[in-house]
């Protein structure tokens, strides 16, 4: 069990009234009496529960919630790590957990972290419905969400990339280079950032008078393996694509194997940079943004709701550049 202020109290030979003044700094206590309560708390372990305290209090308790689809994803760790600085900026503790694009768990962890009192949410959602979250937003409970945003029912401030322009600019890339049969790599079509890179896929084709061919293109690919087997897929068909736009950095990865497979010098161009991307034998041209500055503005607007700033709902949309590094400038065959 862990040791309580009472322990300490009987450990320490003084009351239970005089540990809660040393634990919290009161004044009006001998000095050689708080060494005594020190010593005791030193020598038990005794740690105080701030939570336990805020909650009888109605004080707040001084943390944040954050869902997120995939802790293992370097997109996801670095959304969490940007949310981290901002939190320990403003001493504040993180208490994160990973949807797994599952609805039903993303609601189970919104109302575990609701149930242990947090002072915000920071939501990477996945569900498309989350008016249950309507009572906790009326009881003060501050949210925003990020890459994706909630249904209308919920006003509560977002964090969002430029999906649509940043896929517009690398189809316009491959467009540049001559290339006319585009493949497109999209992930779940229910997902608001696949639909919105699809969007901008479609837009640069039409822009530029080519007709959208839906044989070139793949939604619903959701990991590494299924971006390889689609894109073996399209290259294996009789007019294949000259050139493919992969909507992820997961969707790059399975792209690039493909590619490498069936030994084709097809370009690619990829949405989200990753890891060592520039370091492969042609390394790869992507549209790149800072996912760690996507969870510094989110923290930082959570942060001044939770401070009481009383605006409309902010819509942020962050910026993308496109980075050319060689597998996007293949001109076609």
């Amino acid at each position: 069990m862990r040791p309580t202020m009472r322990d300490v109290a009987r450990h320490a030979g003084v009351s239970l009234k005089t540990v809660s003044r040393v634990v919290n700094g009161e004044v009006g206590v001998r000095p050689d009496t708080a060494e005594k309560v020190n010593d005791a708390i030193s020598a038990l372990g005794f740690r105080r529960n701030d939570i336990a305290r805020a909650l009888r209090g109605g004080k707040r308790t001084r943390s944040l919630g954050l869902v997120i689809k995939d802790v293992a994803n370097p997109f996801y760790s670095q959304i969490a790590r940007g949310v981290e600085e901002v939190a320990r900026l403003h001493d504040l503790f993180v208490i994160s957990g990973c949807s797994d694009e599952d609805p039903a768990r993303e609601r189970h962890l919104i109302r575990s972290l609701c149930e242990r009192r947090v002072d915000g949410l920071l939501v990477v959602p996945s569900a498309a419905d989350h008016r249950y979250l309507i009572p906790e937003l009326n009881m003060g409970t501050a949210a925003v969400f990020m890459d994706r945003p909630p249904e209308e029912a919920i006003r509560a401030d977002v964090v969002l990339i430029d999906n649509v322009g940043g896929a517009r600019s690398a189809v316009e890339h491959l467009i540049a280079h001559g290339h006319r049969r585009i493949a497109c790599l999209a992930d779940l079509p229910g997902i608001f950032t696949a639909r919105e890179r699809r969007r901008g896929y479609d837009e640069a084709l039409q822009a530029h008078g080519i007709p959208v061919d839906e044989s070139l293109v793949r939604l619903g690919p959701h990991d590494v393996a299924g971006a390889e087997a689609a894109t073996a897929e399209l290259l294996a068909l009789g007019d294949p694509p000259t050139a493919v736009f992969a909507g992820n950095n997961r969707l790059t990865i399975g792209a690039l194997r493909a590619i490498q497979a069936a030994g084709t010098r097809t370009a690619l161009v990829g949405f989200d940079d990753f890891e060592l991307a520039d370091m492969l034998a042609t390394p790869v041209t992507v549209v790149a943004h800072y996912p760690a500055e996507m969870g510094r503005r989110a923290a930082e607007l959570l942060c001044r709701r939770m401070n009481g700033e009383d605006l409309p709902p902010q819509r942020v949309l962050l910026p993308t550049r496109l980075i050319v590094r060689g597998s996007g400038e293949s001109p076609p065959i």
